[in-house]
């Protein structure tokens, strides 16, 4: 059995995307990084991913130093790179210059010791998208009042 335990979740990507096709990736990172990350030290909210030179880039990821480390500590957003296979990167760039697509990251975890970060083809929303999601949010939250007040 894998033993999966996600620290982080980028709820900002699933309000300004539609989320199509989802990945899982390793992530480069040093020792005071994934100590960092363990603590739960991490934050995706402004982290987009971009293909560069026939590799995958996390960047404005914020992990914050690790507090026990030395003076020579990492930089907090620096940028990572991710660990995907070369036809699965070939695809996803692909589809991020053609069809003007974006690759967000949606979650970090540690899965079997080890980071990974969830990442997806996504494409934004429109400002009316935004405005029926929270409608139809709102909608249901009242349906769920009015069920409760009648039982």
């Amino acid at each position: 059995m894998v033993a999966i335990k996600t620290l982080v979740t980028n709820r900002k990507a699933y309000r300004d995307y539609h989320i199509q096709d989802k990945l899982e990736a390793g992530i480069v990172l040093t020792g005071t990084e994934i100590k960092s990350i363990r603590a739960g030290r991490i934050s995706l909210g402004d982290a987009y991913v971009r293909p560069e030179g026939g590799e995958l880039w996390l960047l404005n990821a914020h992990i914050a130093r690790y507090e026990a480390g030395s003076y020579l500590s990492h930089e907090p957003t620096r940028t990572r790179k991710l660990l995907v296979h070369r036809k699965q990167i070939e695809f996803l760039a692909s589809k991020v210059h053609e069809k003007g697509l974006t690759l967000v990251p949606l979650r970090l975890y540690i899965k079997d010791d080890r980071a990974k970060v969830e990442i997806a083809l996504a494409k934004g929303k429109r400002q009316y998208d935004k405005r029926e999601a929270i409608a139809r949010r709102e909608a249901k939250i009242e349906l769920g009042r009015a069920l409760k007040k009648k039982a």
